[in-house]
C-alpha cells in the first residue's frame, strides 16, 4: 500500500494502467481498475463518453424520438384528439440535446474522479510498451489500455468534401429539405428514418440488392416495406460515384448514370477503428488490414502488457459490449479475475422507423450451423394502428433447432422491439425451448405476447 492507502502494483512506473480513451469501454475499465486499487490515468483528446455519448446512441435516439412526434400526432385523430403537427424547431432541438450530452459528459467526470482515476486531456502517442506520449508529455505504465473507438469512414469520390458523416448530423445548423443518404447499415436506415420523420424528402440508395446485411432476410425484407409506405425513397444496387455543388444545394452521380439534387449528402458507409495515429506501429501491435487490433479473448494484443477493448478491436461494436470488454479487462489485471466476454448471442436494436431487435441466429445462419430447424413467424397490425389508420406492420421471427427444441434466434421488426428483446434474450441465454415459450403465458393485449404463442411451423 502506499501513503493514500491505494495498492501499488507497479512501483517503477507512473500508473498501473493507462487507458486511451474515455469512451463507455474505458471508463468502465478505468473506473472498476481503479476501484480495485489501481493507480489509473485516462487520456481522451474530445469529450467523455465517446461515440455513444456523444455522436452516436444517446443524441441518436433522442433524434429519433422527436422525429417519431409527428407521426404520433398524425394518427392521434383516431383516439379523438385533433392535432396539428408544426415544423421542428431545429435549433432548440439541437440546443437541448447538446444540454443533455454536456449534462451526461458531465457525469462520466465525476464518476471518474469519484473512483479515483485520473483525467488527462490529450492525443496519446504510444512510443514503447510502457511509455505514451501525450502532446510532448511521457508517462510510464505497467499496462496500456487502448480504447479510441472508431471513426466515419468516407470513401474517397469526387466531391467527398461536400458530404458530411453521421457525426457531423448532431451539429447542423438548419435541417435540409432534401437529402441524399449513401449506405445500406444501421446508422444509414437510422438517419433515414430521422430525416424523412422531421419533414425532409429522403433519398437512401444502396450499393447491394437489399440493406442490413448480416441480419435475417424477413427483418430486411419487412423493414424495406415499412420504410418505403413511410415515404423514403429507396434505390438499391445503386451508389454515388461523385458530388458537385448545383445552385444552392448540391447535384450528385449515381451509377446508373442518374442524377439527384438534394440540399445534403450523408454517407453512411461505415466506421473504421481510430488507431491511425497511436503509435501502434511503434510497438509492433498486431492489426488487420482495416486498422483493428488483433487480441485474444481477454482483450490481451500480440505485445503482453498491452490490452485493447471497444469498437477499435474486430469483434462486436456494440456500446454494452464494449462495456462488459472493458470490465473484464479489470477483473482480468486488477481483481485476480481472469474473464472474458462472450460474444455470442448479443441482442441488438436498430432503431429504424419500426425499429428492429434480433439476438441469435438468423435463419440462414442456423440453418448453416444444425442439421435441421423449426421456423415460426407471424406479421400483424398492431392494436394501435386500428384507430391510427396509420398502415405499419409488425413481423415476429422464432428460430428453433428441431433436435433439441432450443430457441436459438428472435427477430422482431416493429414497435418496442428493442424493449421486448432484453427479456427474452436472457430466456434464449438460459437455453429455453419452444415447449417452455409455449408453457409461458402472454401478456395481452400485448405485440410480445406473440413469441409465447405462435405454434405453426412456417418451413413446412
Amino acid at each position: 500500500m502506499n501513503a493514500s492507502g491505494r495498492c501499488q502494483y507497479s512501483p517503477m512506473h507512473d500508473y498501473d494502467m493507462i487507458t486511451i480513451g474515455a469512451g463507455s469501454a474505458g471508463v468502465r475499465a478505468s473506473r472498476m481498475a481503479a476501484e480495485f486499487g489501481a493507480r489509473v490515468a485516462v487520456i481522451e483528446e474530445r469529450e467523455l463518453g465517446g461515440t455513444c455519448v456523444n455522436v452516436g446512441c444517446v443524441p441518436k435516439k433522442l433524434l429519433v424520438f422527436a422525429s417519431r412526434i409527428h407521426e404520433e400526432m398524425r394518427g392521434a385523430a383516431g383516439f379523438g384528439i385533433d392535432a396539428v403537427a408544426p415544423p421542428v424547431d431545429w435549433a432548440r432541438l439541437i440546443a437541448n440535446k447538446n444540454r443533455e450530452i454536456e449534462r451526461l459528459n458531465g457525469v462520466y467526470d465525476r464518476i471518474l474522479k469519484k473512483a479515483g482515476v485520473e483525467i488527462l486531456e490529450g492525443h496519446a502517442t504510444l512510443l514503447d510498451p510502457h511509455t505514451v506520449d501525450i502532446d510532448g508529455k511521457k508517462l510510464t505504465a505497467e499496462y496500456m489500455l487502448v480504447a479510441t473507438g472508431g471513426w466515419p469512414h468516407l470513401p474517397s469520390i469526387p466531391g467527398i468534401e461536400h458530404a458530411i458523416s453521421s457525426n457531423d448530423v448532431f451539429f447542423l445548423e438548419a435541417l435540409p429539405e432534401r437529402i441524399l443518404i449513401v449506405g445500406g447499415g444501421y446508422i444509414a436506415v437510422e438517419f433515414a428514418g430521422i430525416f424523412n420523420g422531421l419533414g425532409v424528402d429522403t433519398t437512401l440508395v444502396y450499393r447491394k440488392d437489399l440493406f442490413l446485411r448480416g441480419f435475417d432476410c424477413d427483418v430486411r425484407k419487412t423493414l424495406r416495406d415499412e420504410m418505403r409506405k413511410k415515404g423514403v425513397a429507396l434505390r438499391f444496387n445503386i451508389n454515388a460515384e461523385r458530388i458537385d455543388p448545383s445552385g444552392k444545394g448540391l447535384r450528385s452521380a449515381l451509377t446508373d448514370r442518374s442524377v439527384l439534387d438534394t440540399d445534403m449528402v450523408l454517407f453512411a458507409t461505415g466506421r473504421s477503428p481510430l488507431t491511425g495515429k497511436l503509435g501502434l506501429e511503434n510497438i509492433n501491435v498486431k492489426t488487420l488490414k482495416n486498422g483493428s487490433i488483433v487480441v485474444d479473448k481477454y482483450s490481451k494484443t500480440n505485445v503482453p502488457n498491452i490490452y485493447a477493448v471497444g469498437d477499435v478491436t474486430d469483434r462486436v461494436a456494440l456500446t454494452p459490449v464494449a462495456v462488459m470488454e472493458g470490465a473484464a479487462v479489470a477483473h482480468t489485471l486488477f481483481n485476480n479475475r481472469p474473464t472474458a466476454v462472450n460474444h455470442h448471442n448479443v441482442p441488438s436494436a436498430v432503431f429504424s422507423q419500426p425499429p428492429i431487435a434480433t439476438v441469435g441466429f438468423t435463419e440462414d445462419a442456423a440453418r448453416d450451423e444444425y442439421d435441421s430447424i423449426d421456423v415460426y413467424r407471424s406479421e400483424f397490425s398492431p392494436l394501435k394502428h386500428s384507430l391510427t389508420g396509420i398502415d405499419e406492420k409488425t413481423m415476429i421471427k422464432l428460430i428453433v433447432e428441431s433436435a433439441t427444441d432450443r430457441v436459438v434466434g428472435i427477430h422482431i421488426v416493429g414497435e418496442y422491439a428493442p424493449e421486448i428483446i432484453q427479456g427474452f434474450a436472457v430466456a434464449m441465454n438460459s437455453g429455453a425451448t419452444k415447449a417452455q415459450f409455449d408453457a409461458t403465458i402472454g401478456v395481452h393485449p400485448t405485440s410480445a405476447e406473440e413469441l409465447v404463442t405462435m405454434r405453426t411451423k412456417t418451413n413446412v
